[in-house]
């Protein structure tokens, strides 16, 4: 979609697209069909800030199944070949997302490969954070702090760090 390639969208031109246009821009920015079909109850949005608090709600309002269509839909973490490969609509956004890996040493990618393997074992979903900004240390060090998390209190860290990549996105949406 073109929107996705400029980033150039206004709040008023997007509260006039269709549903279906307006779906898969959501789906793009939180990886969930559910809570984009919840997120077409809301509209139309004054503002980003309005869109982004209206999206952090319809999250609470999903399923832990929703949460996970959504976690699917990201790439690992420093799998870049993964991320070009099956993320083709969000390539852009998720390596920029996680361009703290762009430059890490071979030890620190094998070291968050086998790191996302255990976590994945234990959770069974990938490692979720809100990479924008970090290193590929950094992202390292906070998969060690959360692999003794129980599965619940996993969830709800996983779950927070979607919000945050979704509200990002959507702030790209409308850069």
């Amino acid at each position: 979609m073109y929107f996705l390639k400029t980033g150039n969208m206004s709040i008023e031109e997007f509260n006039k697209l269709s549903n279906a246009d307006k779906k898969e821009l959501l789906i793009t920015c939180g990886g969930s069909s559910a809570w984009a079909d919840k997120m077409l109850e809301i509209f139309p949005v004054r503002d980003i800030a309005d869109l982004q608090k209206q999206a952090k709600a319809k999250w609470a309002e999903v399923s832990k199944a929703d949460w996970l269509e959504a976690f699917s839909k990201h790439p690992k973490i420093g799998d870049i070949d993964i991320l070009k490969e099956k993320f083709s609509g969000t390539t852009a956004w998720a390596s920029t997302e996680q361009a703290g890996v762009n430059h890490a040493s071979e030890a620190i990618l094998h070291a968050l490969a086998k790191g996302n393997k255990e976590y994945e074992t234990k959770f069974g979903y990938i490692f979720i954070v809100f990479a924008n900004g970090k290193s590929a240390i950094d992202m390292l060090n906070i998969l060690q702090d959360r692999l003794p998390n129980s599965p619940d209190e996993e969830f709800k860290s996983a779950s927070a760090e979607q919000v945050k990549i979704t509200n990002l996105r959507l702030e790209k949406l409308f850069a």
